[in-house]
């Protein structure tokens, strides 16, 4: 049975001008768990990961809101919090829809931590925006407690914190062995729980791991036979927004990474899904997709999303052997 490693954005259980209230969150979850059972229908094993921007950013503001009567929580905290709060929400639709369908495929939640090095580059340029906006006097105020704030012109103040690179994950053996008895498993929730090793002691670190990093990171070291990413447009597009706009159906690794050089992709869109997917092919994966959450049974049977595959082989001209090259070792 192939598996696919799939990566659902945070903003596919908030859509958009929805407000997250639970019922909002159910049922765009259920519509999505309707797309994975029909791929287990088609045979296919899942991995699921997602991601927790707005849900975390709500923990956070809760958390603020109370600190006058509770202590306030940290947010590699508030990113368990969410693991386990979209794990809840995600594992009642899958059940719920796993029950009509007449599978019987056990579905469990696990909280992962990702390991990160307090060396990498990202921890000393805190640019991830995490939680409230706040006035210039609040902003103030949170400077006195070490936070780094930046400001948005047009609405106020923020806090940035680090998004350093996810090197290992904690749980992997876990996943590994649970997948491998047939278990649905969510994992990397938010792009893990970031930790890091002090004295030997493994410690919190109060920053943010891109979730298609992590889900690529555990898509290869997994060997899933298929990376999809899901977001809220139907293909990836060259010129995005603009009069010369069209979309990729499929695209080459090389050609990809061309274009991702060329600017079509910046960092706040689609940036960091292309650079996921691309570290996945790099790393010897087979395929990888990305399309919207409404059409994933579809994409993946070929028949929408953009599809991004390894070069292929290259045949030399003085001797016509076919020379083969791992994915993106040119």
């Amino acid at each position: 049975m192939k598996t696919i490693l799939l990566a659902v954005g945070g903003n596919s259980l908030i859509r958009a001008g929805e407000k997250g209230t639970m019922a909002e969150q159910l049922a765009n979850a259920r519509r999505t768990a309707r797309e994975i059972v029909g791929l287990i229908r088609d045979g296919f094993h899942i991995v699921l990961t997602h991601g927790n921007g707005p849900q975390v950013g709500a923990a956070l503001l809760r958390s603020e809101a109370g600190a006058s009567q509770v202590p306030g929580l940290p947010l590699d905290v508030c990113d368990a919090s969410t693991q386990g709060e979209i794990g809840y929400i995600l594992e009642q639709s899958l059940e719920g829809e796993l029950l009509a369908a007449g599978l019987h495929v056990p579905v469990i939640t696990l909280l992962t931590q990702c390991v990160i090095s307090q060396d990498d580059p990202a921890m000393q340029r805190p640019n991830k925006p995490v939680g409230p906006f706040y006035s210039r006097e609040e902003a103030e105020r949170k400077r006195q407690l070490g936070w780094q704030i930046v400001e948005d012109a047009a609405r106020g103040y923020r806090r940035v914190v680090p998004s350093p690179e996810p090197v290992e994950i904690v749980e992997l053996e876990v996943i590994r062995e649970l997948v491998s008895r047939g278990v649905l498993v969510i994992a990397c929730g938010g792009g893990g729980i970031p930790i890091t090793l002090r004295d030997g002691q493994p410690v919190g670190v109060e920053a943010v791991i891109d979730k298609d990093r992590a889900s690529a990171l555990l898509a290869s070291r997994l060997g899933a036979d298929l990376f999809v990413i899901s977001t809220d447009t139907d293909y990836v597009y060259l010129d995005y927004k603009k009069p010369t706009q069209h979309p990729l159906h499929e695209v080459s690794f090389s050609d990809l990474e061309r274009y991702s050089a060329a600017g079509h992709f910046p960092p706040g869109s689609m940036g960091p899904k292309i650079e996921s997917v691309l570290r996945f092919l790099r790393a010897g994966g087979k395929e990888a997709v990305i399309a919207s959450a409404d059409n994933l049974r579809d994409a993946v049977a070929g028949n929408a999303g953009t599809h991004i595959l390894p070069d292929a082989p290259q045949e030399t001209v003085e001797t016509g052997t076919l020379l083969e090259f791992p994915a993106g070792k040119r």
